[in-house]
C-alpha cells in the first residue's frame, strides 16, 4: 500500500498535515502515532506467542498419546 504513493505522494501527505495540525502539534501527533504502532506490535506478537504455545501443547499431547 505505501510502495504506491512514492515520495511525492508522501511529501504531500506531510505539507498538508503541517497545514491542519500546525508545526507545534506535528511533533506530538509523530510520537502518538510512533506510540500506538509500538503497542500494536507488541501485542500482536503476544497474540502470536500464545498460538504458537498452544500449538506445542497440542503437539506435545498428541506424542503422548501416541506413545502408550
Amino acid at each position: 500500500m505505501l510502495q504506491s504513493i512514492g515520495v511525492p505522494g508522501l511529501v504531500i501527505i506531510l505539507v498538508i498535515a503541517l497545514i491542519v495540525f500546525g508545526p507545534s502539534k506535528l511533533p506530538q501527533l509523530g510520537r502518538a502515532v510512533g506510540q500506538t504502532l509500538k503497542e500494536f506490535k507488541e501485542g500482536t506478537k503476544e497474540v502470536v506467542d500464545d498460538v504458537k504455545q498452544e500449538f506445542v501443547l497440542d503437539d506435545n499431547k498428541k506424542e503422548d498419546t501416541e506413545k502408550k
